[in-house]
């Protein structure tokens, strides 16, 4: 196995990826101490964002260029439903698929199930974005009313997770690894959208589409250090040094929690997704559950907001299966 370099000696066209804490980053942590994005022509600086709100502002303003958020962002937005001012980002794209969600609801100690959550305060990014409709529906499948709690909105997960631990929620929906250094901690995982959903969509790559028109060898250095990451994280023999890049990341995560951590990352169903695919299931149910949860009348037909154009023509380059 050979050890990760740092690599800060060669440089590329500075890109500003935004980003919510969780695992999930682990490709883009991969590719940074590797140079693999250098290799691609380009430089990425991750930036973790504050909530979408602050994704959204910062995207429409220039200081960002990328962002790796939930799908139904790009939802919200690109249908005006979004928490900004007008609730907008029209040119609002995803341009490729990066996991199936780690999703897990976490409750303080002496909350052992979904039922004792009535009349319990529980926290979520922004009511009308982000995974709160996940959370929803998992109350509702137990008959648990939205009237029978109290929701705040607390920001990303990393977020969230700290004010759950410093007992100012009593539950909140948290990602890989939150949801393992809670439960080191005596909290109470009690469910995962993996239990709820055959298919589901959480994180995505998104652009606002006139920057990625613009800058189109840009965000292909951008897929294909992603994408030679993926392929280095996959390789069993680099699966140590991948789980001392996760306790590097997340101070307290104990060796065996990682090592369970990178197994959660590379299953080749729930994982990181290989191919940096939009599963068009996956995507559905995320939309079906936002339609549900706002009322809206939608064809069911997948909208135009993904847009899978400059993923294929990153798969045509020859640096698409490689890894080092």
């Amino acid at each position: 196995m050979t050890s990760i370099p740092v690599t800060t000696d060669v440089a590329g066209q500075p890109l500003t990826l935004l980003c919510f804490e969780g695992a999930f980053n682990l490709p883009v942590w991969i590719a940074q101490r590797r140079a693999l994005f250098e290799q691609q022509g380009v430089t990425v600086t991750m930036d973790y964002t504050k909530g979408s709100v602050d994704m959204i502002n910062r995207l429409q303003d220039g200081s960002a260029q990328l962002a790796l958020t939930s799908i139904d962002n790009v939802f919200a937005y690109t249908r005006g439903q979004g928490e900004t001012d007008d609730g907008r980002m029209q040119d609002l794209t995803a341009f490729m698929g990066g996991d199936a969600g780690f999703l897990a609801l976490v409750a303080r100690p002496g909350l052992g199930s979904i039922d004792a959550l009535r009349g319990r305060t529980l926290s979520v990014d922004a009511m009308t974005t982000g995974f709160a409709f996940v959370l929803r529906d998992m109350l509702a499948q137990h008959a648990v009313a939205q009237d029978d709690v109290t929701f705040v909105a607390a920001g990303g997960t990393g977020n969230r997770y700290r004010e759950l631990i410093a007992g100012r929620h009593d539950a909140t929906l948290v990602r890989s690894p939150f949801d393992t250094l809670a439960r080191q901690q005596g909290f109470v995982p009690l469910r995962r959208s993996r239990d709820h959903y055959p298919a589901y969509l959480g994180t995505v790559g998104a652009v606002r589409r006139t920057w990625a028109d613009a800058n189109p060898d840009a965000l292909q250095g951008f897929l294909l250090g992603y994408r030679r990451a993926l392929n280095w994280i996959f390789d069993p023999a680099n699966s140590q040094e991948c789980v001392a890049v996760l306790m590097a990341e997340f101070a307290g995560l104990e060796p065996a929690a990682a090592s369970a951590v990178y197994d959660e990352l590379t299953d080749p169903v729930h994982g990181l997704i290989r191919d940096m695919d939009i599963p068009e299931a996956a995507a559905r149910q995320v939309l079906q559950l936002r339609d549900h949860y706002t009322s809206f009348a939608s064809s069911g037909d997948l909208p135009a907001c993904i847009d899978l154009q400059y993923l294929r023509r990153a798969r045509e380059h020859a640096a698409w299966e490689g890894a080092k």
